[in-house]
């Protein structure tokens, strides 16, 4: 029997508990075994489904019984808000990014791929592995596995050129994905009050994890190219601040991607003030029409802290990346991740250290190209067909997201509320500025579900436009 025969007995079940008295006792597993037709297997299942539901409850050598319902009693919790203060950082609930939504939406507010943007294959065949092999029962050490430690290193080192000294497999500390990483450079290398810089707009993580750092942010603009060094040296100069934190390759959510000769500008700033440049490459492996360089390639003074995480192009549920510093700073932040996680899972690192390592890793990332393009290509032309007045500043040539323009003066809560009422999810660019957005932007993802759906959905914002 399949799962369709184990909801058909569970619907049945729970109209029979709605008429039963609390306490009623459920007939016996044999007994629904002959009423239904169905497996034991089957029966098992819809009664675990009910229980979940807390609609009935076993009794070990008495039998299953009907829940009696349980009255809520209200709860006075107002003695903690004179005990928690006032909060550290500003509270804004669940980014957009990762709300999760019906299947009947067309979602194109996400922050993750698709399923069928992932090499689903081979990270199956890895968890299968590693749930076999050691790492299933031994700790990691608290820098990483050192496999895993040596196959970012030699990633890195792959791009480095000669006369640069390229990093080492001990200069590598694995992460429990990169938020948490960027949580503890933060908390490193800027104490409490002191001046982190963000380009702007940027990604709405960094900004939290800035926040809940009690550090100071300042923003720097950033257009479609990338930021103006000549703006970023005047920041360092007006604030003190020592770091610097950027997305040069597809930047969340503008898609930006630095030139050769901007990326050697702003390295150039950042040294001349004795400064970090926090270099997050979240879309290594999301390039489209180009293909990623790192600015820490170039770097081996100990200027660049680089982030490399494979969270979201290998599977979001292996959260796995790395950070790669050298010198004292490597060591604060290693006492920072010791502290916050201690180490991260083995069984996850195998996994991912597998997937990467494999023949077929090289052919889907091959294959997602042509993917996204089509994808990026799709939303782009239903756009500019169906949203009047809307201006993508910038073709990415890599990334997950198009960065779109409203005409000014947009309403952008109201056209979020109206779109989401016509079946459409959208996310506002708000959530991305350190401070005042520039102008009314929204960011789309043309990596989530069902992209046959894009064309709808820009003709359903371009309606939710028209009728402000």
């Amino acid at each position: 029997m399949n799962d369709d025969s184990s909801a058909r007995i569970a619907d049945g079940l729970r109209e029979w508990i709605r008429t039963a008295a609390p306490g009623a006792r459920l007939p016996s597993t044999r007994e629904l075994v002959a009423d239904y037709h169905a497996s034991p297997v089957t029966v098992q299942r819809a009664m675990r489904t009910l229980t979940g539901q807390g609609l009935i409850e076993t009794r070990p050598g008495v039998g299953t019984f009907v829940r009696a319902a349980r009255t809520a009693r209200p709860v006075d919790y107002g003695w903690q808000t004179a005990a928690l203060r006032t909060p550290q950082a500003r509270l804004n609930g669940v980014p957009t990014a990762l709300r999760t939504t019906p299947n009947d939406v067309i979602a194109l507010h996400s922050g993750y791929p698709d399923r069928e943007l992932l090499p689903a294959r081979l990270v199956r065949t890895a968890l299968s592995r590693a749930a076999r092999a050691e790492a299933a029962l031994t700790r990691s050490p608290a820098t990483g596995l050192p496999e895993l430690q040596g196959w970012f290193a030699a990633e890195l080192g792959e791009t480095t050129p000669v006369g640069v000294t390229a990093p080492a497999a001990s200069e590598v500390v694995v992460l429990p994905g990169s938020q948490s990483g960027l949580s503890s450079v933060f908390r490193a290398l800027v104490a409490p009050g002191q001046t982190l810089l963000l380009e702007s707009p940027t990604y709405w993580g960094a900004l939290q994890a800035a926040r809940q750092s009690g550090v100071r942010v300042v923003p720097v603009p950033s257009g479609p190219e990338g930021p103006d060094p000549v703006r970023l040296t005047r920041a360092f100069e007006e604030t003190g601040a020592r770091v610097f934190y950027a997305q040069p390759h597809y930047a969340n959510p503008t898609g930006a991607q630095w030139s050769p000769a901007l990326g050697t500008e702003i390295l150039d700033v950042v040294r001349a003030h004795d400064a970090f440049l926090v270099e997050d490459d979240w879309a290594h492996d999301f390039g489209i029409t180009t293909t990623v360089t790192p600015l820490a390639s170039h770097d081996d003074a100990g200027h660049v802290i680089y982030l490399r995480s494979l969270t979201k192009s290998v599977s979001p549920a292996l959260r796995v990346a790395a950070v790669i510093a050298r010198g004292p700073a490597r060591e604060r932040i290693l006492v920072d991740r010791l502290s916050e996680s201690m180490y991260v899972s083995s069984l996850l690192q195998a996994a991912a250290l597998d997937v990467v390592t494999q023949p077929g890793w090289r052919t889907h990332l091959r294959n997602l190209r042509h993917q996204l393009q089509a994808r990026r290509d799709l939303l782009a032309d239903a756009v500019r067909e169906h949203v009047p007045g809307a201006d993508i500043e910038r073709l990415p040539s890599g990334g997950l997201n198009l960065w779109v323009r409203l005409p000014d003066g947009t309403d952008l809560p109201r056209l979020v509320l109206d779109c989401e009422r016509a079946g459409l999810l959208i996310a506002a660019g708000t959530e991305w500025f350190p401070a005042e957005p520039a102008a009314p932007y929204v960011r789309l993802n043309y990596s989530g579900p069902n992209p046959s759906a894009f064309p709808e959905g820009a003709r359903i914002l371009g309606r939710a436009l028209e009728a402000l």
